[in-house]
């Protein structure tokens, strides 16, 4: 697919662009209203995408919780091992800018058979929860109050450790606008042991003299609206004397490791992005 198309649409879902206008320039690009319209189905995530672990995987135990938030409560989605005896350390999953949806409770279902109990927040929840269309999903996140926001995310990292079934080590992760707050969050909280970021925005680097959790980032390298930020970031890390890795994936997009985005997603890089994440929780949570 033209580079063009795919960088216009990551304005049009990151930026304040008007979907007529959008649309109109979509058209440009493609050749028309309708061939746009064509297209359009392939830049935007389907629902209708195979999850790689099943809803129902006997594997696995799931439900739906709720925790205390700086803006009340808070519900999530939290699996964990079905057989798995004693304590097992834990992993916020923090969603992309469409909210809690579907691909998200599969990357829970996935972090939870490596071993660990996963608990994926839907951080739309004082707006009244995720909804159905993407669209307004993006809307709202625009509309939530970034420190209440930071401070859920800090809720729910005490939520999951305070659960009976966790240890004391507790990571994140997060993908798009998730990944964006994993920096923010590790500012935020000192207990954080672990954090995993997937093209997110670099964090205020004023704060990152307080992080103390271990870093893993992952970056895009078609990715120039988050790249931009990259380079002050990790110097900002090193000034502080910080404990974090980075790897940039050449010639892959923005939400490479969604596999809902069939114009974005790239499946060896997502491969290669998911063994280093588990090797790194597997270190700082486990080892």
């Amino acid at each position: 697919m033209d580079q063009r198309v795919i960088d216009l649409y990551d304005e049009y879902t990151h930026k304040p662009l008007a979907r007529r206008t959008f649309l109109k320039r979509l058209a440009a690009l493609t050749g028309g209203m309708g061939a746009a319209l064509a297209t359009l189905p392939l830049l935007q995530a389907s629902k209708a995408a195979a999850a790689q672990v099943e809803e129902n995987d006997s594997r696995l135990h799931t439900e739906t919780v709720t925790f205390k938030g700086a803006t009340g409560d808070v519900r999530g989605y939290l699996v964990k091992p079905a057989k798995k005896k004693g304590s097992l350390p834990g992993v916020v999953v923090i969603h992309e800018n469409r909210g809690l949806n579907p691909h998200i409770q599969d990357v829970a279902r996935r972090v939870a058979l490596g071993g660990y109990v996963a608990l994926a927040p839907d951080f739309l929840s004082p707006l009244g929860g995720t909804p159905q269309d993407e669209d307004a999903a993006r809307e709202m996140i625009g509309k939530l109050d970034p420190a209440q926001t930071v401070q859920n995310a800090v809720a729910a990292v005490k939520a999951l450790r305070d659960r009976s079934d966790t240890t004391d080590r507790i990571g994140a992760m997060g993908f798009c606008w998730g990944g964006g707050l994993i920096g923010r969050l590790a500012e935020a909280d000192p207990t954080l042991n672990a954090g995993v970021v997937y093209y997110g925005v670099a964090p205020d680097l004023e704060k990152v003299p307080d992080i103390k959790a271990a870093l893993l980032m992952h970056y895009a390298g078609l990715d120039e609206r988050i790249n931009a930020g990259v380079p002050a970031f990790r110097e900002a890390l090193d000034k502080a004397g910080k404990q974090y890795q980075v790897f940039i994936y050449d010639g892959v997009n923005h939400a490479f490791n969604n596999d809902t985005s069939a114009a974005r997603y790239d499946a060896n890089a997502a491969k290669l992005a998911w063994t280093r994440t588990m090797e790194f929780f597997g270190k700082h949570l486990t080892g």
